[in-house]
């Protein structure tokens, strides 16, 4: 059985996160178009694993994703706020070519 609250709150991570990323200053994250493509949850919602690609290409999004380790404690706190959550799960970023 699918777990529902999981889906729902990968989704509302993947709005809020496109949305973190264009008011994040940092020149990394602006070389070219940086998409969320998908989040994935794991069951009990403390691990998030989401993948992030480039209209520019895959060493565009690679220095995308090293920009967003540095600034994973911000983003992680502002999920938290932003949605709500008593804990936030912590966020591991992976570079894809999907688009």
């Amino acid at each position: 059985m699918a777990n529902h609250k999981s889906d729902r709150i990968s989704e509302d991570i993947q709005r809020e996160l496109a949305a973190i990323l264009r008011e994040m200053k940092d020149p990394r994250l602006h070389d070219g178009i940086i998409s969320v493509v998908r989040c994935d949850m794991a069951k009990d919602n403390s691990f998030c694993r989401v993948y992030i690609s480039s209209m520019n290409g895959l060493d565009t999004a690679k220095t995308a994703v090293k920009a967003l380790k540095n600034a994973q404690g911000f983003i992680r706190r502002e999920l938290g706020v932003r949605l709500k959550l008593r804990y936030a799960p912590v966020l591991a970023f992976e570079a894809t070519d999907s688009i």
